[in-house]
């Protein structure tokens, strides 16, 4: 352990399991709300709801506000809505799964953008982790592969708005949260007027199990799961925390395969076990900068 590290107590662990828990389970969660509600819908409740919460009581500079406004494009329409939208489209053990790209991407951008050496063992890990997803999409209860195609874009949008929240410049984590989705919840009303239809039926057709789902990724995944992780960040290294992050794919195969009734198949087994690998090989293996300077 590193000199001047704290250690990691029992309410650390607690958080940390709590968190990898919450956003394993949120996929889960996001799909049983999906199965009535049409996921741009969906996700304008979300953040209409996040927004109400958080915007009033945490505000960013003024001179942020034009960086955040860009953001909710990029985070809440680009990941955000397309990742709802590609749960609906397929199940949610396998999204579990595929929204572990993230990380091959994050590191992906991080060399182009950061300059950070990617090294052939974090090359290997992204060949890995790709090839773990790429087997999802010979899923027999997968009709098409455009759900996982939409989720890749969706992954890439999340790890480029990482190198826009950097550029925003040092803020409150809940006032992003809560001003991005101010701005991004009406654009992704448009979003639902302009590509869905039947809203208003949907909602009355959505039972208990539904709204759960909504609640929990609004309470759950977001307010809660968000509000323990900066405090882990903020008391250990990045290095130390991310890594719990690993354990949320089976949390989403055995939720989805316990709770929604999925049938478990070798292509969820082989394709987690891979993908999991790989992003693990990413983790661990964090790049060092190559110059100091970043653009």
């Amino acid at each position: 352990m590193s000199a001047g590290q704290p250690r990691f107590s029992a309410m650390d662990w607690a958080m940390a399991l709590s968190v990898t828990a919450l956003w394993g389970g949120n996929v889960v969660a996001v799909k049983a709300a999906v199965m009535t509600l049409p996921p741009f819908l969906l996700t304008a409740l979300r953040f209409s709801l996040v927004a109400l919460v958080l915007a009033p009581f945490f505000r960013p500079r003024r001179v942020q506000l034009a960086g955040i406004g860009r953001l909710s494009v990029v985070l809440g329409i680009g990941h955000f809505g397309l990742f709802f939208f590609a749960i609906s489209g397929m199940d949610a053990a396998s999204a579990g799964i595929a929204v572990q790209m993230s990380t091959p991407f994050s590191a992906l951008l991080a060399w182009l953008v950061y300059r950070e050496a990617l090294g052939w063992a974090r090359g290997v890990g992204m060949v890995v982790a790709f090839i773990g997803v790429a087997i999802l999409a010979g899923e027999p209860q997968a009709e098409t592969v455009w759900p996982l195609l939409v989720m890749a874009v969706s992954t890439f949008c999340w790890a480029f708005s990482n190198v826009m929240i950097k550029r925003i410049g040092e803020v409150d984590p809940l006032a992003i949260n809560g001003w991005m989705a101010l701005f991004a919840a009406p654009m992704l009303f448009l979003c639902s007027l302009a590509f869905e239809h039947g809203q208003v039926q949907a909602m009355a057709a959505t039972g208990p199990a539904g709204w759960a789902g909504l609640a929990y990724t609004t309470i759950g995944s977001t307010l809660i799961a968000y509000t323990l992780w900066y405090r882990l960040m903020a008391r250990h290294s990045l290095n130390r925390v991310v890594p719990f992050t690993l354990l949320g794919p089976g949390i989403s195969l055995a939720g989805g395969v316990l709770l929604l009734g999925e049938t478990l198949t070798w292509h969820k087994l082989v394709g987690a076990a891979l993908t999991v690998l790989g992003v693990a090989v990413i983790q661990v293996l964090p790049g060092t900068k190559q110059e100091e300077e970043t653009p």
